[in-house]
């Protein structure tokens, strides 16, 4: 996957919208939830705090974040397949 944008989501005059956020975390794996999160981060930069895309993406990347930390829950391992280990810590460290 590529950190790049799409070209008509930076288009100068484009208006970030809700709908470009869920676009963009929509098929979000945890593979990637980095590399979508720090696209969402750059779309919303200049947004105003209230602004309703901002606020889509601000909780698009908590949830991105999680993802990347815990993993996918979903979908089946079938018996003969061990599941992938998430990017949990078993023991984190205390701050």
């Amino acid at each position: 996957m590529s950190g790049a944008e799409s070209a008509e989501r930076l288009a100068p005059g484009h208006l970030v919208t809700v709908e470009d956020i869920r676009a963009l975390v929509g098929p979000a794996t945890p593979h990637f939830a980095l590399q979508i999160r720090d696209r969402v981060a750059r779309l919303i930069a200049d947004l105003p705090a209230d602004d309703p895309a901002r606020i889509e993406g601000e909780r698009a990347i908590e949830r991105l974040e999680r993802m990347a930390r815990e993993g996918q829950n979903r979908g089946h391992v079938q018996e003969h397949e061990l599941p992938l280990p998430s990017l949990q810590l078993e023991h984190p460290t205390e701050a």
